[in-house]
């Protein structure tokens, strides 16, 4: 099994930034491909970027290119969300996800099949 942990949520101002980090644990396989979605209250999850194993191919939704930046430490296990220029329209639990046996990044949830717990982001006007 697999683990994922993240950390680094908080209560913010507009414009202000946040980093989040996701660490895997446990039987963490060889190759994966990492993202992170967010659900906002009453909406559905939304894909927000994913990275694949070696960290040279991104994609970012629409919503969050030029701000966010996704990055990862395959020594470590660990990934990361830097998010800049926040706005209250960020605020929802984001949540990293893990996804076995693809050669690219994925942008449909149902292929990631490991999930952290979520991590509250809170931007304010």
């Amino acid at each position: 099994q697999v683990q994922l942990v993240e950390s680094g949520g908080g209560l913010v101002q507009a414009g202000g930034s946040l980093r989040l980090s996701c660490a895997a644990s446990g039987r963490t396989p060889s190759m994966y491909i990492m993202g992170w979605f967010r659900q906002a209250p009453g909406k559905e999850h939304e894909f927000v970027v994913g990275v694949d194993w070696s960290g040279g191919s991104t994609y970012y939704g629409n919503s969050v290119k030029g701000r966010f930046t996704i990055s990862r430490d395959n020594a470590k296990n660990t990934m990361y969300l830097q998010m800049n220029s926040l706005k209250p329209e960020d605020t929802a639990v984001y949540y990293c996800a893990l996804a076995l046996g693809w050669n690219g990044v994925t942008t449909d949830r149902n292929h990631y099949g490991y999930w952290g717990q979520g991590t509250q982001v809170t931007v304010s006007s």
